[in-house]
């Protein structure tokens, strides 16, 4: 509730204040203690919401592009691989003022990305795609005007190292490692082999898995529906339509809803899933999967992440499946869906979320083999 005190002129003035809504305390002068109650009660219910009326937000000062992606960070929520690709553009180039963001100036950032920093192309494009969205939206906001928009006109190949590049930075050449590490025979059978024993064998003791039954299900999903990690074990029983045999995701790496086909393998595996599954009486009983809380909290996100990929590591080298990362399992589910399907390349991005076709690429010899395959 706001504060009030009526001040010698015999006016009243109100006081508000929210944590996490409000950056500073707000002062409003009424002229009668009635007239101010009732516009507290209307102010104090939207900040209770998380709501600032736009005549109450102060004008903000956006000058350089430290302040340009903070306004973006708190009023826009870009993903968060664009938050990781803009907190590190602000390193170096957080001080540049607004006003000189121009072609030279993209051009030479550009420049000092693979002679200074020697980074991957892909991590170029991560940053200025994150930067082009930025400024984007900061020129809706009125913050910057770009004419030319010099992030958004750039030529293919822009993040590839010239000559030029490679003797500017010593000799120093990135590419882009694009795993294509495929399951080779056997190793499935062993790996699920493996998270059926329930034990992982370590140097000093064995040990013991929790969850084996949500383990083999986490692999076979991820083997059969191409689904991202976080993607899955995120998974609650209301977005799954086994009639349907769709997963309906509304929370993805790219921001995107979409909806995912189950084959009779993974809607096998589910059924006997869910049917042995007992929910655990600390966590909402929608949830899926053991290892996530239901909270959307990043570093808890991040922590599952981790834990779970590092448990499939030892997983995939127990089984002899040498160098398998758990995300090469969503590199072996696409080239499945090219090789054993006659699904569009356009119907197969919508399953997996790929966006750039530059990506799907990568799979397109998958299909001509096939092809050939049926020739004379």
């Amino acid at each position: 509730m706001a504060g009030k005190k009526k001040t010698p002129n015999g006016k009243w003035q109100y006081v508000f204040k929210r944590s996490g809504v409000l950056d500073r305390p707000l002062y409003l002068t009424f002229d009668s203690e009635e007239e101010g109650d009732a516009y507290a009660a209307k102010l104090d219910a939207l900040l209770d919401r998380g709501i600032v009326p736009t005549d109450l937000e102060r004008p903000v000062s956006v000058m350089v592009l430290r302040d340009l992606v903070s306004e973006y960070e708190r009023q826009a929520h870009p993903s968060d691989k664009d938050q990781q690709a803009l907190s590190a553009v602000l390193r170096s180039r957080g001080d540049t003022p607004l006003r000189t963001i121009n072609a030279q100036w993209v051009d030479a950032w550009i420049a000092d990305m693979k002679r200074l920093e020697a980074l991957a192309p892909a991590s170029i494009r991560a940053r200025v795609g994150a930067v082009a969205r930025c400024t984007d939206w900061g020129m809706r906001k009125g913050f910057l005007t770009l004419p030319d928009h010099p992030l958004r006109t750039l030529p293919d190949g822009y993040a590839q190292y010239s000559v030029a590049d490679v003797q500017a930075s010593g000799g120093v050449k990135r590419e882009d490692v694009e795993r294509d590490r495929r399951l080779e025979p056997g190793e499935h059978e062993a790996i699920l082999a493996v998270i059926a024993s329930g034990v992982l064998h370590r140097s000093h003791r064995p040990l013991a898995m929790e969850h084996p039954a949500a383990h083999r299900f986490l692999y076979v999903l991820a083997v059969e529906s191409a689904m991202r990690l976080r993607e899955m074990y995120t998974l609650t029983l209301p977005q799954i339509d086994k009639a349907r045999r769709t997963v309906f995701l509304d929370r993805t790496k790219n921001g995107d809803k979409r909806q995912v086909p189950l084959s009779s393998v993974a809607l096998a595996e589910l059924e006997i899933y869910t049917e042995a599954r007992t929910p655990d009486p600390d966590q909402p009983p929608d949830i899926l999967f053991p290892w996530w809380d239901g909270t959307h909290d990043k570093r808890h996100l991040v922590a599952v992440s981790d834990y779970l990929s590092k448990r499939f590591a030892g997983v995939f080298n127990q089984a002899g499946a040498k160098g398998l990362r758990f995300h090469d399992l969503r590199h072996e589910a696409t080239s499945r869906l090219f090789e054993r399907t006659r699904l569009s390349e356009a119907q197969i991005m919508k399953i997996t979320g790929h966006k750039s076709h530059r990506m799907m690429m990568r799979y397109a010899n998958l299909r001509g083999s096939d092809l050939a395959a049926q020739l004379w």
